[in-house]
Parts: structure tokens; C-alpha cells; sequence
């Protein structure tokens, strides 16, 4: 079993030249784009594992503010999310979301909810919601060890920073495999005016599930991209993290979290029985009065655009990859995707 190559050079999408559409990307097109959102990654590498934890931080969380404005989308429950019914029922996140693998997904459950108890904003919490959720990579690392857990949350959560964000084969994303090619954590941000203020609505995603590649409506299917190398892993589900700093509610963001939901279609997403696709979008803006509904078409909209790019980001990112017996997921070739895209007249 290898590792992935260590090389840095590989594109995001606007490197290749493809329009952000009727948004602006942000400074860093990444979640961390939105005040306050920080990211870290813990990757393992290695001895039959391609894993690891990815923590998304939002600073608005506070000894003082308890709990930021939240919603889910479930665009199909096939999947262990951990904290998903009072989400839904209270609108409410009071904790960093983790994303891992899936049987390690109570132990990394357990280890945030020990790490948030032994901080002094939380030294008399009685009752705490976790939020950890998770994808398969099964393919390419032995997901039965149940590898990930309180050492790999605690580095995450001490590497979680803003600015640019580590992307492909890291942390949750190192063993995973999408649309036919290794995929992984993608981000991607946009700027939108919401009632006639400026905002930023960003999304960071886990993929590993199945259909066929598109970029700029091109489709891009790995048996002709890849047609020299054995059939790719198809991969089974996709965690999406969406964060603005808008002025919305709870309910309003269970709309934001569909609209995400949708946009994997968009990169050629074929929602197949056993994927688990989910959505998680949440606020950190401190008004309490949220925008009317009227206004809200702006922020689904670069909802969708910044999702949908992040999904990209996240293939183009990754790195070929073997795992145990002789798996590998290959990575997406760059200068056939260029070649497609200038075709069509995409870039």
C-alpha cells in the first residue's frame, strides 16, 4: 500500500479557468471565507489506513452563545450521523462538526463530546449534542480497526484554522472515492447580497459517492478518462457542511441544507440506494431577527454554486491512491479534464 503523492500542483476548479457564475469566490474560496470558520484536518496514512477527522470550528460558539442557528438535510439516510435529530427538532448547533469514517464515527463522537466537557465554558453541562458525521472509505484504508478517535480529534480541533484549507486525500477525506476517481474533502465559498447586504455562504464537503463526473455540464466519466486502468470504486456517500454568515434561522437553514443537497446533481451525482447524503447548514451571525423568505433566492443559489464547486475541488485535489489488497482509486487526469473543458468551450 502506498501513500498518496505529496505533489501540491494539482488545480482547483477556478485554476482551470472555470467561471464562478453569477457569484464572486471568496478571498480563499473555502468555508473559512465565512467570519470566524476555522478548519483543521488529522490524516492517517499508512500500515493498511487511508483516514482520519476533518473539524469544522465556528468561533461564534461561545461559553456565553450556547448554540448558532442550524439545520440538516437528509437526501438519503443511509448513513450515522450522530446528532442529527436534535438538529432537526431544535435547530441548533451547539458544537464543532467532525467528519470521519463511519465505524469510527462513535468514537469520535464520544471524543469531541469528552474534549467539549473538559473545557471550562462546559464545566457544569449536564446535556450536549455532538455533531460527527461520516463516509465510507472502506475501499482504500481497514475501516474495521476503528483507527480515528480521541487522538485524532484533538489534533484536529488544534489544527483548526482560518485561511486556506487543505483539500483531496486529507483527514476525513483520505480514504475516500467519488464519481469514479479518488475524491475527498473539497471547498469552495461565494459572495452574495442578501436584502441589500453583502454576506458569504461557504461549504466544505466529504465526497465518496457514485455517478458520473461533470464540470461545466461536461461529463467526464472515469472509464473513458481512465480507460487504461481497471474499473474505479464507485464510493456510497457524501457529508456537505455549509456555513454563512447571513442573518437566517433555524428553519430557513433546513432550505439552505436542501439546496445543497440538490447541487450534487449538478456534478453528475446519481443518488444511488446506499448513499448516505447529507447536509448541515448553520449561521454565525448574531442578529436575531432573521431575513424574510422573500430574499432568501440570492443565498440558495450560491448555496448551490459554492457546493457544487467545492464537490469538484474535491476531485481534482486528490491524489491516486492505494489502499489494502491491491485497491487503488486513481486520481482525475488533469490535462484530459483541461482538454474536455476547452472543447466544449467550458474554460
Amino acid at each position: 500500500m502506498t501513500p498518496p503523492s505529496s505533489s501540491s500542483s494539482r488545480p482547483r476548479l477556478a485554476d482551470l479557468g472555470v467561471p464562478s457564475g453569477a457569484f464572486s469566490r471568496g478571498a480563499e474560496n473555502a468555508i473559512t471565507d465565512v467570519p470566524g470558520v476555522r478548519v483543521g484536518h488529522a490524516t492517517l496514512h499508512g500500515d493498511g489506513l487511508h483516514t482520519g477527522v476533518t473539524a469544522i470550528v465556528p468561533d461564534a460558539l461561545t461559553a456565553e452563545r450556547r448554540s448558532l442557528p442550524a439545520n440538516l438535510s437528509v437526501g438519503n439516510g443511509f448513513g450515522k450521523l450522530v446528532g442529527a435529530t436534535q438538529l432537526r427538532e431544535l435547530g441548533a448547533l451547539e458544537t464543532p462538526i467532525l467528519l470521519t469514517s463511519t465505524l469510527s464515527v462513535f468514537r469520535v463522537a464520544d471524543a469531541l463530546l469528552g474534549h467539549l466537557l473538559a473545557t471550562p465554558a462546559h464545566a457544569r453541562t449536564t446535556t450536549l449534542n455532538p455533531v460527527v458525521g461520516e463516509t465510507n472509505d472502506g475501499f482504500l484504508s481497514d475501516i474495521r480497526r476503528r483507527a480515528v478517535g480521541e487522538a485524532q480529534v484533538t489534533e484536529a480541533l488544534a489544527a483548526a484554522a482560518p485561511g486556506a484549507v487543505a483539500e483531496g486525500g486529507v483527514g476525513a477525506g483520505a480514504g475516500t472515492v467519488a464519481l469514479g476517481y479518488k475524491g475527498g474533502i473539497g471547498t469552495a465559498s461565494r459572495l452574495v447580497e442578501v436584502a441589500g447586504s453583502a454576506y458569504t455562504v461557504g461549504a466544505l464537503v466529504q465526497t465518496n459517492f457514485s455517478g458520473t463526473l461533470r464540470i461545466a455540464g461536461v461529463p467526464l466519466p472515469a472509464e473513458e478518462l481512465l480507460a487504461e486502468v481497471p474499473a474505479q470504486p464507485v464510493g456510497n456517500s457524501c457529508m456537505i457542511v455549509v456555513a454563512t454568515d447571513a442573518p437566517v434561522d433555524g428553519r430557513q437553514l433546513g432550505r439552505v441544507a436542501n439546496r445543497a443537497v440538490f447541487a450534487m446533481r449538478g456534478v453528475g451525482a446519481d443518488y444511488a440506494q446506499g448513499s448516505g447524503d447529507y447536509a448541515i447548514a448553520f449561521s454565525v451571525h448574531e442578529e436575531r431577527r432573521p431575513v424574510a423568505d422573500d430574499d432568501l433566492s440570492p443565498l440558495f443559489a450560491a448555496t448551490m454554486d459554492a457546493v457544487e464547486e467545492a464537490l469538484i475541488n474535491s476531485v481534482l485535489a486528490a491524489e491516486t491512491t492505494a489502499g489494502p489488497e491491491g485497491r487503488t482509486a486513481h486520481a482525475v487526469p488533469i490535462d484530459r479534464v483541461h482538454e474536455r473543458l476547452a472543447r466544449a468551450g467550458a474554460v
